[in-house]
């Protein structure tokens, strides 16, 4: 596959930074994209190569982009059934179960939900970047649920927003062991890498970690037990599970940050992703999409109502 080469004429006025008016001229594009392109010498003013993204364009400046291809990325598509909630011509929506890792990582090479996605949709290889095609945000091994992935560049750099704007609201059901402080309320609690564990994230001082905030409230409250129904607001690794500990409520069935033996018949944690309301490419009102707890899960709860 042969470079893709775009031209264009800049016939403004007032002058402009090279990236900024090129993110115009290619929206599928994100500006650090562009400044990629820049960098690796795919840009050319007037014939000659851009030295930097910040170069001012004047009234008759003639611009070249050269796009390569996608780098092959090395990934096996894999024939694996998928749950496919939504789909359309920009974005899938996956209802992913529990022990399905979300990319290729060490120790786990093959049946990955990239693995299985490139299986259903070969054109996806490439997008958002070779290691992790379509992917715009994670759900842990364990976690089950719904995952959104994108299936164009456009598409990909528009939900890249949603998500960084926090225009996204997810929403996921825990039950907990014991019960958190209050019925509802708001966690601010940042985190950042265990210390003592490099491999486990933790609840760190102000300044040493990353921001995370949550808001949480409950559900059904059972005996020994708790269904909370959780709202990230930012997007941490193990967020959930570290503000249900910082809670004093871990999640049930967490053995990295919970108790080893809850008592109860689950062999994973009980985290769901249930809801996602978001604003897809072109419309102008949020979908809402959901994913019903999976039958383990409703096991689980139905135990702890019968006992509880």
């Amino acid at each position: 596959m042969s470079d893709r080469i775009e031209t264009f004429h800049f016939d403004e006025q007032i002058s402009d930074r090279l990236d900024k008016y090129l993110v115009s001229c290619l929206p599928e594009f994100s500006r650090a994209r562009i400044q990629g392109l820049i960098a690796d010498g795919f840009v050319s003013v007037n014939g000659v190569v851009a030295k930097k993204a910040g170069q001012m364009l004047e009234d008759g400046h003639e611009i070249e982009v050269r796009i390569p291809p996608p780098v092959p990325s090395g990934l096996v598509a894999e024939e694996i059934p998928l749950d496919i909630i939504f789909e359309n011509d920009d974005l899938i929506v996956v209802n992913k179960p529990a022990g399905m890792v979300v990319h290729p990582a060490a120790g786990h090479y093959s049946g990955t939900l990239v693995n299985a996605v490139l299986g259903y949709d070969p054109d996806m290889e490439g997008i958002g970047g070779e290691e992790r095609p379509g992917l715009v945000h994670r759900l842990d091994k364990e976690t089950s649920g719904l995952i959104v992935l994108a299936k164009n560049e456009r598409a990909h750099n528009w939900l890249q927003d949603q998500f960084r704007l926090r225009k996204v609201e997810k929403t996921y059901l825990a039950l907990v062991d014991g019960k958190p402080p209050t019925p509802k309320g708001r966690v601010e609690a940042p985190i950042g890498r265990d210390p003592s564990h490099r491999k486990k994230m933790a609840i760190v001082q102000p300044g040493k970690g990353r921001e995370a905030v949550s808001e949480y409230k409950t559900l059904e409250t059972f005996k020994n037990h708790t269904l909370l129904e959780f709202h990230p607001l930012t997007g941490r690794t193990h967020q959930i599970r570290l503000h249900c500990q910082f809670l004093g409520c871990p999640i049930v069935g967490d053995s990295v940050y919970g108790r080893r033996n809850s008592g109860l018949d689950i062999t994973r944690h009980f985290l769901h992703a249930y809801r996602l309301k978001i604003l897809l490419p072109d419309e102008k009102s949020p979908h809402t999409f959901e994913a019903e707890l999976p039958d383990e899960l409703k096991n689980v709860l139905e135990e702890v109502k019968r006992y509880e």
